[in-house]
């Protein structure tokens, strides 16, 4: 394939037919594929989807362009009606671009199961017995959904935790860590919590009440940084340094207010969630297990870290990001197979990957504004003309 750069200079001056044809040739897209970009969605597919359903709702569908990650171009496919937000983005990756763009990771795709074990007349005994049958119990489910067996997934461990209400006095709550692979796998770590329950109410000589997944996945986690030179910020009435330090300064607030973190974090998503539409993801559950990460040490802090370091303003992002590539949306759906092979057909890691990047990228465009002309500048001005429209 010919080397291919996602540095699309006036790309946001094309119609959008023309950005059309310049995406297809990008990505390859057959007719059928160009057409699932008009939504892709019908109605007899909508109501295998969902139950009770009366039509379509749309909402628009963009690229930002730009994007250098691990050395690889690409063009992220957003899904999102506040303006201002896709232009950022766009601009916050050709900054990034700068300083080699983004660097990213990602842990393995462990999600969390939990089982909540109520009435235990001795919790020490009960989580000895658990987990003295720690590798009968894991073996247990080995027969369960054998194409993620077969793809190297499967169970990984078993953890204990008492904790005491006063509603419930005290209640054991086992951890099932279940490597899904390339799929999300709410589905599979909940059947697999089910198959534990009654041998673990055995063990416990409880009652188990609740079997299902947390989106806290805080074993499956991505991250993303970059390091750009502050001479990248430079712009009429603006020294770089200046601008570097006011983000700095700005994440530093975020990190001790709540209420500055949430607008902060806010922003982040309007990046990860947006790429998290496109691609068919459960964008709840993303948010969700980010705003727990976000909260872990009891205390609603950013999520992203900016420093000037050396002349450089240097970032990163670091948060719970359970996605998936196979079953769910992201089959049925036909525009979110589009978006992922706009994205060259990642697997479930290296998605995350990318959408922590986007969630950076805006955060960085964010905090360039408030930093630099102020965030209402060319968010207005984008707004007054979806207004003008």
């Amino acid at each position: 394939m010919t080397k291919r750069s996602s540095r699309l200079a006036g790309f946001y001056q094309l119609s959008p037919a023309q950005r059309r044809e310049v995406l297809s040739a990008w990505a390859e897209l057959t007719p059928e594929e160009q057409a699932a970009l008009d939504g892709g969605l019908d109605l007899a597919t909508a109501d295998r989807l969902i139950e009770n359903v009366v039509g379509l709702f749309s909402l628009p569908l963009a690229v930002a362009p730009n994007f250098l990650i691990n050395g690889r171009e690409y063009l992220m496919p957003l899904v999102i009606e506040e303006p201002s937000v896709v232009a950022a983005m766009a601009n916050a990756a050709r900054m990034a671009r700068m300083g080699g763009g983004f660097t990213t990771g990602s842990t393995e795709p462990v999600m969390i199961g939990q089982v909540q074990i109520l009435d235990v007349p001795d919790p020490d005994a009960a989580t000895s017995r658990i987990l003295a049958h720690k590798d009968e119990l894991l073996a247990n489910l080995a027969d369960l959904h054998p194409t993620i067996r077969q793809r190297g997934g499967g169970p990984r461990d078993l953890q204990v935790r008492r904790l005491d209400h006063p509603v419930t006095g005290p209640m054991l709550v086992v951890h099932l860590l279940y490597d899904t692979r390339d799929a999300m796998g709410a589905n599979a770590v909940n059947t697999a919590a089910e198959r534990l329950a009654p041998a673990l109410a055995a063990l416990s000589e409880g009652r188990v009440l609740l079997r299902i997944l947390s989106n806290l996945s805080a074993e499956r986690r991505a991250w993303a940084s970059c390091r750009i030179p502050v001479t990248a910020f430079d712009a009429e009435g603006f020294a770089g340094a200046e601008v570097a330090a006011g983000i700095a300064a700005a994440t530093a607030l975020a990190e001790i207010d709540p209420y500055r973190a949430a607008t902060h974090n806010k922003g982040i998503f309007n990046g990860l969630d947006a790429v998290a539409l496109a691609t068919g993801q459960d964008w709840r559950a993303i948010e969700a297990g980010g705003h727990a990460w976000a909260a872990r040490d009891g205390r609603y802090r950013s999520l992203s870290e900016w420093r000037v370091e050396d002349g450089h303003l240097v970032g990163r992002l670091e948060m719970p990001l359970a996605v998936g590539v196979v079953g769910g949306a992201t089959r049925a759906h036909p525009t979110a197979r589009v978006a992922l092979k706009l994205l060259g057909w990642p697997d479930a890691r290296t998605l995350a990957e990318l959408m922590v990047t986007a969630g950076l990228a805006q955060n960085l465009a964010a905090l360039r504004a408030l930093a630099a002309e102020g965030i209402q500048h060319g968010h207005m001005r984008l707004h007054a003309r979806k207004m003008v429209n």
